[in-house]
Parts: C-alpha cells; sequence; structure tokens
C-alpha cells in the first residue's frame, strides 16, 4: 500500500480561515473524461492541469506550455578497433516540453467546503419547506 502524508498539525499553520466560497469555485473547476497519449484504450475522469491552477493553484506544478532546455547527444563519439574514443561526442542543446502536474488530493478541502455549503442550503430549504407546509395545513384546516 502507497500512503501519502501531508503535514496537517495545526501547530505548523496560521492565519486559519474557513472556506467560504467553495460552490462558487468549484462551478469553476472544469472535470473531464479522456485518456493519456501513451494509454489510449484507459478513460478516466481528471482535470487539465492549467484549467484547474485558476481555480486552486496549489494543486498544480509547472505552467502552461512550459517548455525545458534539455541537453542531448548531437553526434555520438567515434572509437577505433580498439574501443579507444578518437572522435568526442558532440553534444548540443533542445528545448523540450515540461509537463504540467496535479495533486488532486489538494482539491479535497475544497470539495467538502463546497459539499458542506450545499448541505447547509438544503437543509434551510428543507427547513423552510416544512414551515410553508405547516402553514398551507393550518390554512386547509381552518
Amino acid at each position: 500500500a502507497t500512503i501519502f502524508g501531508t503535514s496537517s498539525d495545526y501547530r505548523l499553520k496560521e492565519n486559519v480561515t474557513d472556506i467560504t466560497d467553495g460552490i462558487t469555485r468549484v462551478k469553476q473547476l472544469s472535470p473531464k473524461r479522456f485518456n493519456f497519449i501513451a494509454d489510449a484504450d484507459k478513460k478516466i475522469d481528471g482535470f487539465i492541469a492549467h484549467e484547474a491552477q485558476a481555480v486552486v493553484p496549489e494543486a498544480v506544478t509547472g505552467t502552461k506550455d512550459g517548455m525545458e532546455d534539455e541537453e542531448h547527444e548531437v553526434a555520438p563519439a567515434e572509437l577505433d578497433d580498439n574501443g579507444k574514443i578518437v572522435k568526442e561526442s558532440v553534444m548540443g542543446t533542445r528545448s523540450v516540453p515540461k509537463m504540467q502536474g496535479i495533486d488532486q488530493a489538494k482539491i479535497v478541502p475544497l470539495l467538502t467546503a463546497a459539499l458542506q455549503e450545499a448541505i447547509a442550503k438544503i437543509e434551510t430549504l428543507e427547513s423552510e419547506n416544512t414551515a410553508i407546509k405547516a402553514r398551507l395545513d393550518a390554512l386547509e384546516a381552518e
């Protein structure tokens, strides 16, 4: 089993506030269904990193369309019949994509806050509905 743990002790934190805009932010997320190019037969649910970064930046690493320089061999070394290098390899630098990553676990607190907000709204509506039904029942009884 693999366990990913994150430091969470209150003694490590400051400026702690409640998430009060959970529903608003969750509505900005754009979950997708897709496959990775390397595994065309396996569909999964997830997010496009740069889209999620706008809502939960701490969950995403890297930058959209990021690139990095990579050293690579342009021409291999040449060896004589005894395996001795007679000409060194030629190295060069090329720009390659630096892919973004996402830690979906960092979206869980936002989802929890949004769910709590939704539950509170449902409970309020249920309470109001019960009160309205009681008033209607009282009016019908008159």
